[in-house]
């Protein structure tokens, strides 16, 4: 400022030359400091000074280097959200090549890799699989090969290393209770009642446990279809919430002592015997109420060894299915194979078919389509192409020089498919040609037996059981099907001990729901109280919800307890309905007793043991029986507003007359389904009384009681005159619409 001043007052003279002098230099200097102050602050101009006195960054108002870098971040970022944008919405990038072109990459790494491992194939079948890991691990002996031969004519010799095993230990007892305090005196000691909510899904057949197949139920139920129902197409509907597989068939086969072995990569998949038409169990339920004794845990686990060590002899065994044409061809065949177990099912079908153009005398390559033509019918859910690989699997066993397993596969596996779609009689020459062929093979002829009881011949699968056991008197499978066998003809006591021996085998295929059921039964009616140690074990493999709830066509989660309210169940209108215009419906049943007792048919699902009772059913299955409602017309006209019951498919509708000195064994129901109403019609007393699980309740005039028929219950008429009762099914409140609609009829 000072230079200014001076600079300001010597405008009238000028300077000296000494003057100028200093005066360049001061301004040298001090451009030279303001360019040190410059460098000091990194390059931002020196603060102006401002009119208020203060001092502002004149870099902050220009948006200075500082901020373009984060500007230019914030540019970078928008344009690679932009880019992505573009790449998926153009479709830039074709993903699904990309994705080929790694698959084929793994695959073909995949047979780069098993070329490199076949150095260490111990088997000789010319690849490197499960058993050939179980060597390297020391899980199996190596195999010592004779010289000479082609490798399938090599004879095996494994030396199994020692492996320690644990011996299963039963489920602890559960300490008895004292049954409730009953005036009643039931056929046997009862066990103590426990209210149980769960409910596995273990169906089995109620009038003739062999009417079902093992057709695919694809309408969201638990039951399978008719023999000849057919596979639907099309997605399942979602209005249940259920997952698919929640509920279970009983004629899909028991894996609880031979559980299902994965298939191996080898080019032969290993073929084990497999009883048709079993059950499989279902989950373990969470509840118990007895506990066996300790001998007959020890008993129930000395049961079990033999079916492991028969699994073990299953699985030792591979199958030979390459006869002398097929072993000149093994390198298509297996290529073929690979193919197929990929799930590359339409290209398999397709190298397969190509094989058969060239080769059509090779039973291997024909036994090839037929498998790949039988997945792919599974997959597509086609009864065309399946029925395609049923003829296949026939033209396979009829070419020349079959080897014995290939023959014995084919043809077994032709009757499986064929029992599958209903075609009972067809499965039944099938199976009749293969015991002809092996004759020595129990195992074919106990599914001969079953597939006798399929289409309700019990005559003709008693003979083939009393076959098997003239042969082999300790075969578990035919001892409990020939005492199933022997108690549909009331032949209680002596089917007892074959019942019994047959599920103390545990043999596979013995392991089913209907047996402890019919053991048990069997027990009852002749005073034994070890039925209920069956019902518990029943209960314990997952047959039964509980040892009183036996049911055996179930639906899984639904509110289980013997007795009911009308508030419970949600059907107060039917139940107000009922009692309001019970003189009605009573005068009309007594009309029929007396124009047309012929109408009362008597019971004849063998449930008493004496006395005389009929019934007089209008509704069946949902449907009405023929004109029955012509004779009490005020009665159907009541019940058509109410689709709980006349749509209930598996229940009924009837009018039931029991005289006196009528007693009905203990029994359950066929289903979980379904709750029971009784009106009361005409009741004498006293004598009249229901037992359900431990609980005896007596009918009343005009009034109705409600139950699960479920749980066991037991009925008595002691009174001097009959006693009449309207019977009413109804739907489980719990189910949905849509289970109501799919489930099928019992």
């Amino acid at each position: 400022m000072q230079r200014y001043q001076n600079h300001g007052t010597s405008v009238a003279s000028s300077p000296s030359p000494a003057a100028l002098v200093e005066e360049i230099h001061a301004e040298e200097e001090e451009c030279e400091e303001e360019q040190e102050v410059f460098q000091e602050t990194e390059g931002r101009p020196a603060p102006v000074e401002q009119k208020n006195g203060k001092r502002s960054d004149a870099g902050d108002a220009g948006g200075g280097p500082k901020s373009s870098v984060f500007t230019w971040f914030v540019v970078l970022a928008l344009l690679g959200v932009w880019s992505s944008v573009a790449v998926v919405y153009f479709d830039i990038v074709d993903y699904d090549s990309v994705i080929a072109r790694a698959q084929e990459f793994r695959m073909n790494f995949s047979e780069v890799l098993q070329g490199k491992l076949a150095a260490y194939d111990t088997d000789a079948d010319g690849d490197f699989d499960v058993e050939d890991a179980k060597v390297l691990l020391g899980l199996k002996g190596a195999t010592v090969l004779k010289e000479g031969g082609p490798p399938e004519e090599r004879t095996e010799k494994t030396s199994e290393p020692e492996v320690e095993t644990s011996t299963q230990r039963g489920p602890e007892p559960v300490k008895e209770g004292a049954p409730a305090a009953e005036e009643t005196s039931a056929a046997v000691p009862l066990p103590p009642f426990v209210d149980s909510q769960f409910v596995p899904d273990d169906p089995a057949g109620d009038e003739h446990p062999y009417e079902e197949t093992n057709a695919i139920d694809t309408t969201g139920g638990e039951t399978p279809p008719p023999p000849a129902a057919v596979l639907v197409e099309g997605p399942q509907s979602e209005e249940t919430g259920v997952e698919s597989g929640r509920y279970l068939t009983s004629s899909k086969v028991s894996q609880k002592a031979e559980p299902e072995e994965p298939p191996e990569a080898a080019a032969e998949p290993t073929l084990t015997p497999e009883p048709a038409v079993q059950p499989e169990p279902a989950a373990e339920p969470q509840t118990g109420t007895i506990g066996p004794t300790e001998d007959r845990q020890e008993a129930d686990g000395a049961a079990e060894k033999p079916a492991e060590e028969q699994k073990e002899k299953a699985k030792k065994k591979k199958p030979k299915l390459l006869n002398k044409l097929d072993k000149t061809i093994k390198s298509e065949i297996d290529a073929a194979e690979r193919l197929r177990k990929k799930g590359k099912l339409e290209e398999a079908l397709k190298a397969f078919d190509s094989l058969v153009r060239l080769h059509p005398q090779s039973p291997r390559v024909r036994y090839g389509k037929a498998q790949a033509e039988d997945d792919l019918a599974e997959k597509l859910r086609s009864n065309d192409l399946l029925q395609r690989a049923i003829n296949t699997y026939g033209e396979a066993a009829e070419l020349p020089d079959p080897t014995p397993d290939l023959l014995r596969a084919a043809l077994k596996r032709r009757a499986e498919r064929q029992q599958f779609l209903g075609r009972m009689r067809g499965s039944l020459a099938t199976l009749q040609k293969l015991v002809d062929i092996f004759p020595d093979d129990f195992s074919l002829k106990n599914d001969l037996g079953v597939a006798h009881l399929l289409l309700g011949d019990n005559k003709g699968a008693k003979k083939v059981y009393e076959e098997v056991l003239a042969v082999a008197p300790s075969n578990g499978f035919a001892k409990v099907h020939y005492g199933f066998i022997l108690k549909a003809e009331n032949k209680i006591a002596e089917s007892i001990p074959y019942l019994r021996e047959g599920l103390e085998s545990g043999e596979p295929g013995t392991d089913d729901g209907r047996f402890y059921f019919h053991l048990g039964d069997a027990l009852q009616r002749v005073g034994d109280d070890s039925a209920y140690h069956w019902y518990e074990l029943g209960h314990r493999r997952g047959h039964f919800a509980s040892v009183w709830q036996r049911s055996l066509y179930n639906v899984e989660g639904l509110k289980a307890q013997p007795w009911w309210t009308p508030q419970e169940t949600g059907y107060t209108d039917l139940v107000k309905m009922l009692e309001r215009n019970w003189k009605t419906i009573r005068d009309e049943a007594l009309t029929v007793m007396d124009r047309a007792r012929g109408r009362f048919l008597p019971e004849e699902e063998n449930l008493r043991e004496k006395g005389e009772w009929g019934q007089y059913t209008l509704w069946q299955q949902g449907k009405r029986v023929g004109n029955a409602c012509q004779g009490v017309p005020k009665t159907c006209s009541l019940m058509e507003r109410f689709p709980e019951a006349t749509g209930c498919k598996r229940g009924q509708i009837k009018f039931s007359v029991m005289q006196p000195g009528t007693h009905v064994w203990p029994h359950t129901g066929p289903t979980n389904c379904r709750l029971r109403m009784h009106l009361g019609l005409v009741v004498p007393r006293p004598g009249c009384r229901i037992r359900c699980t431990n609980q005896t309740r007596e009918w009343e005039e005009g009034k109705v009681l409600i139950f699960d028929d479920s749980f066991e219950h037991e009925v008595w008429q002691e009174a001097d005159s009959y006693r009449l009762i309207f019977i009413v099914d109804v739907w489980h409140p719990e189910l949905t619409q849509y289970q109501r609609q799919t489930l099928s009829p019992i």
